[in-house]
């Protein structure tokens, strides 16, 4: 039956495109609708999440689903991955303190452990021993007389650039390394491209919008009406999978259902340090969302290229950038202006002076992070999030009738979470047989060449005007099980 069946996904996400993939390998025809020329190009994705540790508001079980959906992801997408580290740092001022998180650490590192001891192949964040290291203000100096080194290959190796530049005069110590790798989406779209090809029942709209959808009055499905190559197009799908990001609510009011959300905008800002060669980890300063005094991460890239979020109204965050929907349509109203960001284009001011914003907010932690230029436009977009609670971190798949399914993922880890949800609902229709997931395994032997993907990735870079060292990564080489990515 699976070979009759139609299956309709809007949008191409990270969400849609995952999905895509795993039901294209389980043999069901997909048609994934994007309106963009490529695929993965939402809201800046920069993080694994392997653990929800960069979020100290969010429950301990949230992070454990977090930790969990990142090491499916890791095992779906391991050229996209930046196998480095990330430093945890909170300011003197900040309310909270180190010893906050040490439960929660050894909770995820025995979680981590459990992991490994059921499914071998969960062991991507390197042991369960070292899924964390906590470093005292002497060792931290002790560090900075050494030399700094090339690849890094251990924790102490990595923590050198950081013992050298910040400043932690500002800092309260400990200071915590953990396991939180880097989530590269140039190499995140390139390798969900590259699979899909591979896949000969997927069939991949881009530059093609969706103008209508409605209920299928002769049989059961929907008719989506959509527009590509200045052609109008009417077609039936047996089933339809909502994954348009922040219009998720659209494609809802088209078909009547109601249901509530936020959508955010936000957006990172591309770096170039120009006396930079050294690698670094990622660092987290930790603050209150919303304040002056909120976030700031610090995300490498190769050369001296660094992304930065500032969670602050004047820097990622925008005062008028969150947005309920109202109680006649699910689809929140963003401001014109942040509409016209995503469909046409940043101003050259807007991007220096909010890039610059961001520079001097990661300076007060890092005097040396001088000679920064802007590197390029913002990685920028909105996001959906389910119901009324902006702090959400963890949401995966909703449904509709039996043949109506939304996706709104808030972090790109939950992907295969929904992904298993909707299989489920598919085997209820009959359209897949009960035993077809067996832990996924089938989803793991792409088998993608590296290089492959890295031309990909830097052609993605320079169709979206950013630099083409964001098409890589600083570790070419995943240093838990020296697999060459």
């Amino acid at each position: 039956m699976k070979n009759k069946i139609k299956i309709a996904i809007v949008g191409g996400g990270i969400a849609g495109s995952s999905i895509a993939i795993y039901l294209g390998k389980l043999g069901l025809n997909v048609s994934l609708f994007e309106k963009n020329d490529s695929i993965v190009s939402g809201p800046p994705i920069c993080h694994l999440h392997a653990g929800g540790n960069l979020y100290r508001e969010i429950s301990d079980d949230s992070c454990i689903t977090l930790l969990k959906e990142s090491i499916d992801l890791l095992k779906l997408y391991p050229n996209a991955i930046d196998y480095r580290p990330t430093v945890l740092a909170i300011p003197k001022e900040d309310k909270g303190d180190p010893e906050d998180i040490y439960d929660r650490l050894n909770l995820l590192k025995k979680e981590y452990e459990n992991l490994i001891q059921d499914d071998n192949s969960n062991k991507v964040l390197c042991s369960s021993d070292e899924y964390f290291k906590i470093y005292d203000k002497e060792t931290v100096l002790n560090l900075k007389n050494r030399d700094i080194v090339k690849n890094p290959s251990n924790f102490d190796e990595w923590m050198i650039p950081v013992s050298k530049n910040v400043n932690f005069e500002k800092l309260k110590f400990p200071l915590i390394m953990v396991q939180e790798y880097g989530l590269n989406i140039f190499r995140l779209s390139a390798s969900a491209s590259l699979m899909m090809e591979n896949i000969e029942n997927i069939d991949l709209l881009t530059n093609t919008k969706v103008m209508n959808v409605f209920d299928d009055k002769e049989k059961d499905g929907y008719i989506l009406e959509y527009r590509k190559d200045n052609k109008q197009k009417s077609e039936h799908f047996d089933y339809l999978i909502n994954s348009a990001g922040f219009k998720t609510g659209s494609i809802d009011d088209m078909l009547g259902f109601k249901k509530d959300r936020l959508v955010e905008f936000k957006s990172a800002y591309v770096t170039k340090w120009n006396d930079c060669s050294d690698i670094w980890p990622e660092v987290i300063f930790f603050g209150q969302r919303g304040t002056p005094a909120g976030m700031a991460q610090f995300t490498p890239y190769p050369n001296g290229h660094f992304q930065i979020h500032g969670m602050t109204e004047t820097i990622t965050l925008f005062k008028d950038g969150l947005v309920k929907n109202c109680s006649k349509s699910s689809q929140p109203k963003l401001s014109q202006k942040y509409i016209d960001k995503i469909d046409k284009n940043w101003s050259a001011s807007d991007i220096e002076l909010r890039t610059r914003r961001a520079i001097k907010h990661i300076k007060q932690y890092i005097p040396t992070f001088k000679d920064v230029q802007v590197a390029s436009k913002p990685l920028y977009g909105a996001q959906q999030i389910p119901g009324n609670e902006a702090s959400l971190r963890t949401a995966d798949v909703s449904f509709e009738k039996e043949r109506y399914a939304r996706c709104e993922i808030v972090k790109a880890s939950s992907v295969l979470t929904m992904s298993d949800l909707i299989v489920k609902q598919l085997i209820k229709l009959n359209y897949l047989e009960k035993d077809v997931q067996s832990k996924r395994k089938f989803l793991y032997d792409f088998n993608l060449d590296s290089k492959e993907i890295t031309k990909v990735a830097v052609e993605l870079c320079d169709n979206r005007s950013y630099p083409s060292d964001l098409a890589y990564t600083n570790t070419p080489v995943n240093r838990c099980n020296n697999i060459e990515i």
